[in-house]
């Protein structure tokens, strides 16, 4: 052990998951096991944008926890789907869920997205978990993982925010709306629409352009 750092605050400093992986049983048990996915918080609004896709299109969820009920949303609309999480929890649950959907155990950091290219990058509770610079080099990797005419979706709060999320404890932080879009369009990427759920998570809708 490090000389004045705890065996605590190692796992935290090591664990990429943004201190998912403490609290995955607890999460499983919940909205990762939930026998009325269809019904669940987010759903309706990713299968609206999922139908957007040509059938087989292929599309990267990022963060995807252990499948239920977000990602499956994109294999039932007949979407060629690769997945990634940090939590090696997760993703083991995840594979028994869904099991044939490419998975990875990486962070979105380190993540060489699977060396291809995608139609659509979905990211679904994941942005503000990541301090303000990580979030500026993930939207640069999606830009160019992205095919021109390709579409990003994510959430995250309108207004810039920092709170600790409820699960883990650790910081949260918004960039905000506008600073959202300076962002995006920076690296080739314009935010073509916001609108929120029924659980009141914040939805940004963004279009790769450029050649």
């Amino acid at each position: 052990m490090r000389r004045g750092i705890s065996e605590q605050q190692l796992k935290t400093v090591s664990d990429q998951s943004n201190g998912y992986e403490a609290v995955a049983a607890e999460f499983l048990a919940g909205r990762g096991s939930a026998r009325t996915r269809s019904q669940a918080i987010g759903v309706k609004r990713v299968r609206e944008w999922a139908r957007t896709f040509p059938f087989g299109a292929a599309v990267i969820d990022l963060g995807c926890g252990p499948g239920f009920p977000i990602t499956e949303v994109l294999v039932m609309e007949g979407l060629n789907v690769y997945a990634i999480d940090a939590s090696f929890s997760f993703v083991e649950a995840f594979r028994h869920n869904l099991p044939g959907v490419p998975v990875a155990c990486e962070s979105v950091q380190e993540s060489r997205f699977f060396d291809r290219a995608f139609d659509g990058v979905l990211a679904w509770g994941l942005f503000f978990l990541l301090s303000p610079e990580e979030q500026r080099r993930l939207m640069l990797k999606i830009s160019k993982i992205l095919v021109r005419g390709g579409r990003l979706l994510f959430t995250s709060p309108p207004e810039p925010i920092v709170w600790n999320d409820a699960m883990t404890g650790l910081e949260s932080r918004s960039l905000g709306a506008a600073e959202y879009r300076t962002k995006l369009s920076a690296v080739g990427l314009t935010v073509t629409g916001e609108y929120e759920d029924e659980g009141e998570n914040h939805y940004f809708d963004v279009l790769r352009h450029g050649s």
